[in-house]
């Protein structure tokens, strides 16, 4: 039985598969695990009535699990290293939270209309962090094999990369190598190639946050 999930549709193409990072963390999980789905995917500017019926917030991305729907992609993702141990892509705990402040950063700076307000070395600190763990532990942040961490990670630094290079001409510094190289093995992967949005529908999505 392939597990029912929904996940955000591209903007202005309700037939694509939509630019969030949340949704493409569960895809890429299910794809690691080799676990068969059927994708839904859901035009948030005109949800459909049965999506709403199993899930009134409206949030994507939602996982049905035994007839129930769930919500949050960390839930999500629990319970499908629960359900689905093999492979097994637990992150030792002492790593869980590598990088988790990078997406708030980028976000703060995106928006950003002042180029002295800080959010541009809040970003790039948090970068030198993520560098800085890499050089020690990597290429991925448990060592050599890719875990959860990376999974959540991936989607955030695939917005990143494409939205500040589109609304800022900006990239991640040449000098944070070990970065650059973990994105490069992430952004590879053939998990990854299957579940990413394309760059046009990402900028289309991330563009009404930044112009608002």
């Amino acid at each position: 039985m392939a597990l029912e999930v929904a996940v955000k549709a591209a903007v202005g193409a309700p037939n694509i598969l939509g630019d969030c990072p949340f949704s493409q963390r569960v895809l890429l999980t299910l794809e690691e695990k080799k676990v068969s789905y059927k994708l839904h995917l859901i035009d948030l500017s005109n949800k459909p009535e049965w999506f709403l019926g199993v899930n009134p917030e409206g949030k994507v991305p939602v996982v049905q699990f035994d007839g129930k729907w769930v919500a949050d992609s960390d839930v999500i993702v629990g319970i499908l290293e629960e359900k689905y141990p093999q492979p097994s892509l637990l992150t030792p705990p002492e790593f869980a939270s590598v990088g988790s402040k990078i997406f708030g950063s980028f976000v703060s700076f995106l928006k950003s209309k002042d180029s002295n307000d800080g959010t541009e070395q809040a970003l790039v600190s948090e970068l030198s962090a993520l560098d800085d763990h890499l050089k020690a532990h990597g290429p991925y942040v448990a060592g050599e094999k890719v875990t959860a961490v990376d999974l959540s990670l991936a989607p955030k630094l695939y917005h990143l990369v494409i939205t500040l290079g589109h609304f800022k001409s900006w990239s991640v510094p040449e000098s944070l190598a070990h970065v650059h190289n973990y994105t490069k093995l992430l952004f590879s992967r053939e998990s990854f190639e299957k579940t990413k949005a394309a760059k046009e529908y990402v900028i289309a999505g991330w563009a009404p946050k930044v112009n608002a």
